[in-house]
This record gives C-alpha cells, structure tokens and sequence, in this order.
C-alpha cells in the first residue's frame, strides 16, 4: 500500500480524497493555484504544494508541475479527483514514465471510454445499442449545421473530452447549432485543453441513469447500482439519488449486465461510471463512459456501505476487489443536492465572493437517518472565478425515498450561507415539489416545471403561518434582551412590551398575541383563536432558528434586516415585520421606494470576465442580437438584446473583470 499519495484537484472532491486517505493511514499532498493558497484542501493535507497561477491551463491542467510535486515531496501515486486532467490519457502516460502510479483507469480503457466519440465507437463495434449520431469531429459551424440537419432537431452538440455541462448545447435551430458549436467549442478548450466537438440526437422526456463500476487489474469488474441524474439545468445535474425510481430489478441488471460487459472489452480497472439514456418505458442507450470518480458517487457509497475512493485506491496498489457481483446489496435510499454558488433568480448565473456565513447542518447518523456533507469551502472563505462553483454536496441516506427526501428537506433549511447568492431555496423548492416526490422525472423536468425562472417562493398557508410564528418568537427574544440591557434610566414603572404583535409577511398580515412562556417554549394566540406553541433555544445572532411549532420539528434560516428579520423556510423566503398595533399603524404611512429604470443600461448579470464585446457605441441592433460574452465558472454566457435599439456608448472592455450588475454599455 502506498505511503503517500498526491491529489491533482482541488475544492471537495481533494478534502473528500484526503478523509479516506487519511483514515487508510496514508499521508496526503495536496496542490493549489494562486487563488487557493488559502483553500480548505490545502489546510487538510499534509502537505501542499504550490503549481502556478490562478488558470486552471497555467496550474492544475499541467501535466509537468503535478510530476514536479510528485518528486519534490516523494508521493508515489496521484489521485485526480473529478475534471481538470482526470480524464486525459497523457497524464498517466506521463506519470507512468515517471515512476508515479495513476490511481485511476490505465491509458488504454482512458483512451477507448473517457473520450466521448471514441467511446460511442467502442460502444457500436460492442453492439451496444448507442444515441443517433456523428462521432467525427466537426471542423465548422457549417459542417455541424450540416449533420444536424441529416441527424434531425433536436440535437446535442457536446466537447469529446467534456464533463460537468462544459462544452454542451442543446440546438432546435441551424441558427442554434452554429452558435452552439461556437460556445462548445470555446468552453471545451477553456476547461480540457480540447477544442473537438460532435453532434448526436437529443432524445425528448429522456432520464439520465448511469451505472457505477468497479474493476481491479485481475480482470474483476463489477457494478454497485445505478443513479438518477434526471434533474439537471444547463445540462448539469443537480439533484442525484439512488437507486432509480425508474428502475425494476431486471431492468437494472440488463444495464448493469451491458456496463460491465463494455468496461471489461476496454480492460477497465477502476471506478468509472456507465451513463445511459433512458426511456420512460425503460429502453436505455448507451451514452457515454466517465472514467473517474463522479461527483454523484456519495449516493452509490450510502446505499451499498463501499467507500469508492478506497477501492481505488487499493486497486491501484494492485490489490483484488474485495467483493463479487453477489455481495453487492442496496440499502435504502440516498438523495444528494448541488449546493452551488449561483443566483436561481438570475437564471443561476454563478455569484462570487466571500461566504461570510457557512454553517452546514450537523454530519452523522440519527433515527436510521444519514447526513452527509462533502466541501471543500469554509466560513471566511472566498468563492472564485476561475473554477466551478460548487460550494456542497449535501447528502441524506434513509430507510425509504419518502424518508430520504424529508430529510434532504430538513437539512436544506438548516443551511446557512451568507455573502453570496445560492441554490439552498431553489433546492429546497424541488424537495417539496410533487412531481419529485412522485418520481416523474426526465432531463427536461427543470425547464418544465420552471419556464418562466425560478423566483423566491412567497410563504402561503400554514407555512406562512410557521414563518409568522417563528418570527413573532424572535421578536420576543430580542424584546427580552432588550429589558436586560444594563444603565437604562430609571422608569417610575418597569417597561413593558405590547403583547399583540402583527407580523407582516409578504401581503399577509397575522395577528398573534403572546400569551404566556415557560421552558423556553412560548405560547401564541392567532386571531381566529388557534393556539400555537412555539419551542426553541434560538439566540440572537445564531443564523438558523432550530425548534419545533406545536411538537413538531423543523428549522429556519435567519437573517436580520432593518426592522426585520428575513426567513427562509421549505422553499420559501420571506422578509418579515413584527410590529405592534402602533408601529404598524405608522408603517403604512410611509412612502414606498421607486426602483429606477435600467431598461437602457446593459448591466453584468454576475461578477464574471468580459471575453467580447460584440457592438460599437452608435451600432443599431435588433432583438435577440449578441451584445457581449461574460466568462464565469467555466461557462461562457451570451448577452443578447432584448429589443431594438441603438448602442450609444460601450463602458467595458473586453479583459475587464466585472462585479455583478456592472453596466456594460448604455442604450441611446
């Protein structure tokens, strides 16, 4: 067994990398880029080496300073991690001839399945049944337009050596597949260093499952289930679970059955995944080989109790699997959800900056329910934008996918981030949606069931009522430190505080009076009567409120506001005023804030890199013409005109660097 490994990665798949490690006995290096000098990784390991500038292509995407690191701290094998050079053949070639030993697939099975079209050829000469497509490369907009045409709309133009929705498009139009091609293009050869692009059908109502395999370099090869990946946006998951609600058993042997038979024709011997498209009638066709660790893989390990990384591990020291196909069980239900660095009211534009609150919910094991949380970021930490902008992956395990999802739901709303934008409410948002609960999935479920965007839910019901209870109980315990507030001037009569209250929460107005508090639980009266008991030991400045209303548990974000508090809660925000009668007399009678017009002004949707600027000052552009391109996380992000008009002046510059809503350029 190795001594000492390197990580060539960074962010939660290198700490997720350094906990088994280090509970394997072996010592870690890790690498960083300027931007990470200060990353979690780089704390956690044992060692850590500098590799270049914050561009992943001047750092982590060089072969020559991750052997560098190798020899300068005398690590015998590099674990890649997911993304950057996991996936690339030079690199354990190059390792190789190093003396170094790769922990992943050798070149070979790389070669043959980790690139997208040789992978579809490799599939076709097997016989499995593959997506319509051309598994050429494609040299221009033209030829792609071209093929598209043969292939029929809709199509899927994807990078060859992509991953993670970089270098992907969906195109309906000729016009979409030209520019398509463009962007998948420019984005493959930003984050792979490969430029090559190939076109193939897009199957419409399709699911995403894959299967996960492992194999040794005995010729052992084994499969531990599948995953749902079904809920996506931009062609990147963001929900996960297994197994499949699809799924019955001889459809996931038959899948699992073929995974295994393509990974042993390519003499696979590591973890690496087989992803299929899926009918809803269960028909699949081979998609395409990661031959790597994926994201997802925390579902796989709580549902079959192997620990991945591990088995990579000690595949690559040489050792047998320690497992046959009969010893593989599935074990209740696991739910994972992409907690990322992007504003759901943006069209999850990526939001960048420093996490001034990051406080997960608590890791472990409680009532046959598992928590997870795999990160890499920290509070005080910074969000930057040269990588992805993953901040978790907030993980439940659970007897049943009911169970599993309330749990997901639970500890969504014990999530607290501050200082950025995330995805927490638009997750939360998904855990209560029925149509996940019941399991209808498909790859489109996200632009159906939100075509307009995603915008805060406003509280309505009993949540609302929750949110107003929650409220009004702050309220109390702010009014309670305020009477304890030492050298206040003497009163002839002690101060007493209004016992109605009115919570004002979005349009609704609740009327609660405080009727009596004893063990830290405080008794409410609603206005119809209803009583309502309100627990907690929440204390101001704590950025989740945890209790239970009338015996019933649950938690909510907090965040102070001026004459508020902000609450979030199962999918919902609200900013809420608890007021007496009087403040909320005298309320109404302020004047409401005018929001000024920016409808001339084209302003930066996210802190990102001005890559073009596509006008002039005095050009005259119709609707739905490319005004500017801003890189951010990896992804390149087309601004078009809205409507007609006339540009009459261009305030950035192609280079700069700009913070959100940053005005690009001015409308006459």
């Amino acid at each position: 067994m190795f001594s000492k490994i390197l990580i060539a990665n960074r962010g939660e798949i290198a700490c997720r990398i350094i906990k088994t490690a280090r509970r394997m006995g072996i010592k870690t290096v890790a690498v960083y880029s300027d931007a990470d000098r200060d990353a979690l990784h780089v704390a956690m390991a044992d060692e850590a080496v500098a590799i270049g500038p914050a561009p992943a292509a001047e750092s982590y995407l060089v072969i020559d300073k991750i052997i560098a690191a190798c020899k300068q701290t005398g690590a015998e094998a590099v674990h890649p991690g997911y993304g950057f050079l996991s996936e690339r053949a030079a690199f354990p070639e190059a390792l190789a001839a190093a003396g170094i030993v790769f922990i992943g697939p050798n070149p070979v099975a790389i070669a043959a399945m980790g690139d997208k079209i040789e992978s579809k050829k490799a599939a076709a000469a097997a016989k499995v049944s593959t997506v319509p497509g051309y598994l050429g490369v494609i040299e221009s907009p033209e030829h792609a337009v071209a093929i598209a045409g043969e292939i029929g709309f809709p199509v899927m133009i994807k990078a060859s050596a992509g991953g993670g929705g970089k270098g992907m498009r969906i195109a309906y139009s000729a016009e979409e597949v030209a520019e398509g091609f463009a962007r998948a293009k420019s984005e493959a050869a930003s984050s792979f260093g490969d430029d090559r692009v190939f076109v193939e059908k897009f199957i419409t109502d399709p699911r995403h499952v894959e299967i996960q395999v492992l194999g040794d370099k005995h010729g052992h090869v084994i499969y531990l289930g599948e995953r749902e990946c079904s809920i996506q946006r931009r062609n990147q998951k963001v929900l996960e679970e297994a197994p499949s609600p699809l799924l019955d058993e001889e459809t996931r042997r038959a899948m699992g059955e073929q995974a295994v038979a393509l990974a042993k024709a390519v003499g696979y011997d590591s973890a690496g995944t087989v992803e299929f498209v899926a009918g809803q009638d269960r028909s699949f066709y081979f998609l395409e080989m990661n031959t790597r660790l994926q994201v997802e893989h925390p579902v796989t390990e709580l549902v079959t109790g192997v620990d991945l990384v591990e088995e990579m591990i000690r595949v690559a020291a040489g050792e047998p699997l320690r497992m046959a196909q009969k010893d593989v069980k599935l074990d209740g239900w696991a739910i994972e959800s992409r907690i990322y660095a992007e504003d759901p009211t943006r069209n999850f534009l990526p939001s960048t900056g420093r996490l001034v609150t990051y406080r997960p919910p608590a890791e472990g094991v409680s009532d046959d329910v598992t928590l997870r949380n795999d990160t890499g970021v920290y509070e005080g930490g910074e969000i930057s934008i040269y990588y992805d902008p993953m901040i978790a992956k907030l993980v439940t395990h659970a007897p049943t996918r009911a169970a599993a999802i309330a749990a997901q739901a639970d500890a969504l709303d014990a999530f607290a981030i501050e200082g950025i934008r995330h995805n927490i409410p638009f997750l939360s948002a998904l855990m209560h949606h029925p149509r996940w609960r019941e399991g209808q999935l498909s790859t489109g479920f996200i632009a159906e069931e939100f075509p307009e965007g995603f915008n805060n839910a406003i509280p309505a019901g009993e949540t609302a009522l929750r949110i107003a209870a929650v409220a009004t109980a702050i309220d109390h315990v702010l009014n309670t430190r305020k009477r304890r507030i030492s050298g206040q001037m003497p009163t002839a009569r002690p101060v007493t505080f209004a016992r109605q209250r009115i919570a004002r929460v979005g349009d609704e107005r609740f009327i609660l009076t405080v009727d009596g508090e004893a063990d830290g639980t405080l008794a409410l009266v609603a206005e119809d009567g209803r009583r309502i008991s309100v627990a907690s030991s929440w204390r101001p400045g704590e950025p989740v409120w945890h209790g239970a209303i009338d015996g019933v548990p649950l938690a909510m974000q907090v965040i102070a506001i001026p004459n508020g508090v902000r609450l979030g809660h199962a999918g919902a925000i609200a900013d809420v005023r608890v007021e007496t009668p009087r403040e909320a007399e005298l309320a109404a009678l302020m004047p409401v804030k005018v929001v000024a017009d920016s409808g001339k002004q084209l302003l930066c949707p996210m802190p990102g890199l001005v890559k073009l600027i596509a006008v002039t000052a005095g050009q005259e552009v119709r609707a739905g013409e490319t005004l500017a391109i801003v890189e951010a996380m990896k992804m390149e992000n087309v601004l078009k005109a809205d409507r007609d008009g006339t540009v009459a002046q261009v305030l950035a510059k192609e280079g700069q660097s700009l913070a959100v809503d940053a005005v690009i350029l001015e409308f006459a």
